[in-house]
């Protein structure tokens, strides 16, 4: 059963363990229950304008209004809206969500389902999770559960069953691979660890290749602990793998940069106009690496993200490479309020090392001249930032890493380097989105046996694999089958290598075949060159 669910492909897919993607930009930077004070008699006044409009909609609105609708959905979120789009409020699913998310943890079994039509395979189990210590294992396929044959469902009633059985003790149906009768295995769900490090591997002799998919407290340990299974002494260098990091905790961020800056070195600082200015600096740490780095991002690696890749920029400790990052750079405050629910709001900015702003500017909203430098707000304490005011005077567009090299402003990360990303042609994103190819390799494995790994998907391979689509009622234009071969012989072995040994194993011939990750990785004979200042 996954954790929380996150289906990437129909009619079969993969159940990943995921963040709620509603949350991914929220997550908290400080979490604090705060006890309200006594109201300034604006606040009063204004709070006294609300009631009387609730009573009279009370009163007069023609039908019985929800309470909890009216006034959280309606007044809370519109009020929200009206600030900038990071404010959120949480209702009580929302808010203890994020707070498992802070913690790295999960409610539920701890594993990840391949999912087809009348068809769910286990692919791997968390170490220690309720699915692990029950004895699943990839391979074994969920035939039945709590007594509803899983063959008997359509895809979307399948889809639903897995979902709802996550969050409560359930009774599976296993078949072991090689065993013809199901076996019953009761499970209770339990918070299980979500690491944040969700890859690493050796890219080449030498270079490990790690990807962070978000900043959580256990982060730091996280990648440290990988880069000491690699053999972090003998390593030449690392491939950071930012992309798609939609970002998490500041302190967890600074905490993983301090692994490769020198002590003392500013990280980043935060200050806003309820908040205290604070100066992150790199603590001494019982170890830090100094081999060189290529820190690959694009457009979805935002805040927290966002301040790790500026850090190793700025200090010319990394490469920046990929495209531009979100431009996420506002430090958010999580408060607890009754009835366990709670209020995220935008309470300052964060700095880069050279005082640049990270967060692009929203106009219409309280972050119009987000991009302003911490220099400039620190010296016009007048400046006005409100959406429909001018901005302020003299705003320096000039900023320089340690080596003197010049760095962008106006909202996110500039790479120094650019490799543009892949993006599907629409042939190519409709047979993937449709996991075409996930059951084609299901049906390859059930005809053919296992393959090993230096398996290679064939020409004849490929031409069956378009007489199955067209069998389905797949059209295959020419101009797109020529173009993708490369892709779809890729993608076909990573689902077969997926099936057979774990998706570890399948993510890492993905990413290996990526050719921006590719372009990236050549990039260290060139390192010392692009971080020379002028």
């Amino acid at each position: 059963m996954e954790d929380i669910a996150t289906p990437l492909k129909a009619p079969a897919i993969i159940f990943r363990t995921a963040l709620f993607a509603a949350l991914l930009l929220i997550i908290p930077l400080e979490l604090y229950p705060q006890t309200p004070s006594a109201p300034p008699d604006e606040v009063a006044a204004q709070a006294l304008k609300f009631t009387a409009i609730y009573g009279a909609i009370e009163q007069h609105y023609v039908d019985p209004v929800d309470t909890d609708h009216a006034i959280f959905d309606g007044g809370i979120r519109g009020m929200l809206s009206a600030l900038d789009p990071f404010c959120a409020f949480l209702d009580r699913d929302q808010f203890e969500l994020m707070k498992q998310q802070a913690r790295g943890e999960s409610v539920g079994f701890g594993s990840i389902l391949y999912v087809s039509v009348g068809k769910v395979l286990v692919l791997s189990t968390a170490q220690g999770s309720p699915s692990s210590r029950a004895g699943l294992a990839p391979g074994d396929e969920i035939v039945s559960i709590n007594g509803e044959r899983i063959d008997r469902l359509d895809f979307q009633s399948l889809i639903d069953l897995l979902k709802s059985a996550r969050s409560r003790p359930v009774t599976l149906g296993i078949i072991h691979p090689g065993r013809l009768v199901p076996e019953d295995f009761n499970l209770r769900p339990a918070e299980v660890a979500l690491p944040s490090v969700d890859k690493s591997f050796l890219w080449s002799p030498g270079i490990a290749y790690m990807h962070i998919s978000g900043f959580e407290g256990k982060t730091p340990e996280e990648v440290a602990a990988a880069l000491d299974g690699m053999d972090a002494p003998h390593l030449k260098g690392l491939l950071l793998d930012l992309r798609d990091n939609h970002g998490g905790m500041v302190d967890s961020a600074a905490a993983v940069a301090s692994l490769f800056l020198k002590e003392g070195t500013v990280v980043l600082t935060t200050r806003g106009r309820g908040v205290p200015e604070k100066v992150y600096r790199a603590p001494q740490m019982p170890r830090r690496y100094d081999f060189p780095i290529v820190t690959l991002v694009n457009g979805e690696s935002a805040s927290a993200a966002e301040v790790l890749a500026a850090a190793l920029q700025e200090h010319d400790r990394a490469v920046i490479a990929g495209v531009p990052t979100f431009g996420k750079g506002v430090v958010q405050s999580v408060n607890e309020l009754s009835e366990q629910t709670g209020l995220a709001l935008t309470a300052g900015q964060y700095f880069t090392p050279s005082g640049r702003s990270i967060q692009r500017p929203l106009p219409g909203t309280s972050l119009t001249f987000a991009s302003l430098s911490q220099s400039t707000l620190s010296k016009d304490k007048t400046a006005k930032t409100a959406a429909g005011n001018d901005p302020p005077t003299s705003v320096p567009t000039r900023f320089l890493t340690d080596n003197g090299r010049p760095v962008t402003v106006g909202g996110g990360i500039t790479p120094d380097t650019t490799i543009a990303g892949h993006t599907d042609d629409p042939w190519l994103a409709f047979v993937t989105q449709r996991g075409y190819m996930t059951s084609y390799a299901e049906s390859y494995l059930s005809t053919h046996g296992k393959v090993d790994e230096s398996f290679e998907v064939s020409p004849e391979m490929l031409e069956d694999f378009k007489a199955t689509l067209q069998r389905n009622g797949v059209r295959v234009p020419d101009e797109y089958w020529s173009t993708d071969q490369d892709r779809l012989s890729l993608r076909i072995k990573v689902e077969l290598l997926s099936l057979i040994f774990g998706l570890q194993r399948g993510d890492e011939f993905a990413t290996k075949g990526d050719p921006q990750a590719q372009q990236a990785a050549g990039l260290f004979p060139r390192i010392a060159e692009i971080l020379k200042g002028n």
